[in-house]
């Protein structure tokens, strides 16, 4: 982040679980640390909540964004006056059977709030270098976006806390297709990952961090306790703080790494300001990933265009059956 900018602020706000009044005081609290609900959305705005649905995981696994901060974000938006939806593009599975896995959708179905699979790409251009990426219209059309990621580690990055979270608006198989084409440089896949965010600009991330995942994430870790939420307008500084938290040196993180050489963000812990709950002591036995590869092979990217394309058409054939 350039010198000349204001030191970014980071909302840290303890919460202890995942109960209905917990969650909605703590995600309120997120706003209101952050520079209040008005700031960032207005009534009649299309809220674009996107959460990690990666796979069909129930809650207790911690590799998803857990229904409660889910729920609770599209309460406070409803109520306000906006119009939320949930949308996500998983690596596993269809996004209605994360959200089914997770018993989202009868309480997102009360509050009026729809699921969108984030389909049918437009293709953008995004970062230095024009790349062209295929974007869900979903994504691209609503008025703003809360980024709503889930705090994790990662096999292939040593942890996911916020900026990856949008690589799930582009579509489909296409992110597995990404990994092979960005994948043989972490710097250079990095790179795409924080050319994304950018150019989608979501209005404010919240992180999940109640219940995080340590071990071999994002999916087959350890679910265990850390009882925050931390939230902010700058990515960077969120994922520093989330680096501190656990005792992870940020340089460590493959995306913060390629963020510094961008000029992207503030990873400069001494310059973030952050409000709400004071700094924990740090979480020492927080365990870290076994790294593999990030680049997938090209027989893995077309068995997984393959998978896709089957989920796909047993969809449509579902969906023109009689109920």
């Amino acid at each position: 982040m350039s010198r000349h900018l204001p030191n970014p602020t980071v909302a840290l706000t303890q919460c202890g679980d995942y109960s209905q009044a917990k969650i909605a005081r703590a995600i309120a609290e997120q706003f209101e640390l952050c520079g209040g609900l008005e700031k960032f959305v207005k009534p009649g705005d299309s809220v674009l909540l996107k959460p990690n649905l990666i796979a069909p995981r129930s809650r207790r696994h911690a590799a998803q964004t857990d229904p409660a901060v889910i729920i609770e974000t599209a309460r406070l938006l409803k109520d306000f006056g906006a119009k939320p939806f949930v949308g996500d593009s998983p690596a596993w599975g269809s996004v209605f059977g994360c959200i089914k896995a997770l018993k989202l959708a009868e309480p997102l179905e009360r509050l009026g709030v729809p699921v969108k699979p984030l389909i049918k790409p437009r293709i953008c251009r995004v970062g230095v270098h024009n790349t062209k990426v295929g974007i869900s219209s979903a994504a691209l059309d609503a008025d703003v976006i809360i980024n709503l990621p889930k705090f994790k580690t990662h096999q292939q990055l040593v942890a996911t806390f916020a900026v990856k979270n949008m690589f799930g608006t582009v579509t489909g198989k296409r992110k597995a297709l990404w990994h092979f084409v960005k994948g043989k440089k972490p710097d250079d896949f990095c790179e795409l990952l924080i050319a994304i965010f950018k150019f989608l600009n979501p209005a404010l991330t919240i992180i999940d961090a109640v219940t995080v995942m340590d071990g071999p994430g994002p999916i087959r870790g350890r679910a265990r306790p850390l009882g925050y939420l931390i939230g902010g307008t700058d990515p960077v500084a969120c994922e520093t703080l989330c680096c501190k938290l656990v005792d992870i040196e940020p340089e460590d993180l493959p995306i913060i790494r390629a963020a510094r050489q961008a000029d992207f963000g503030c990873s400069e812990p001494d310059r973030i300001k952050v409000v709400g709950d004071s700094l924990p002591e740090q979480c020492r036995d927080f365990e870290l990933p076994r790294l593999i590869p990030i680049r997938f092979s090209l027989v893995h990217v077309c068995k997984s265009i393959c998978k896709q394309l089957l989920l796909l058409t047993k969809q449509v054939i579902e969906g023109k059956r009689p109920s």
